[in-house]
């Protein structure tokens, strides 16, 4: 639920029509930005699983300066798929076959 909450936070500003965050912090600085890498640089996050999701979000804008939405969309998705089979209680090693 964590990193869907991340998911939800930085996948309406994906796109040409991507909508703006405004993102206030402790001290009251206010930042307006539509850009993945820097919505999830400025998240305070406790959360385990959606810490990953924010550190996975900072390689592609480290390594290519793009894709940072992207990436924190598709995880996110990915987690979804996987919770779907923990709770068919469909273990992580075994071999679905089709």
């Amino acid at each position: 639920m964590a990193a869907a909450s991340i998911d939800n936070i930085v996948k309406s500003s994906l796109g040409p029509v991507g909508l703006d965050k405004m993102l206030v912090d402790d001290i009251g600085d206010v930042t307006v930005t539509n850009d993945g890498a820097t919505i999830s640089r400025l998240l305070e996050v406790d959360h385990p699983a959606a810490r990953v999701l924010v550190e996975l979000a900072q390689l592609p804008d480290e390594e290519v300066d793009d894709g940072t939405t992207s990436v924190v969309i598709i995880a996110a998705e990915l987690l979804k798929n996987a919770d779907e089979l923990v709770k068919q209680n469909i273990h992580p090693t075994s071999q679905l076959m089709i």
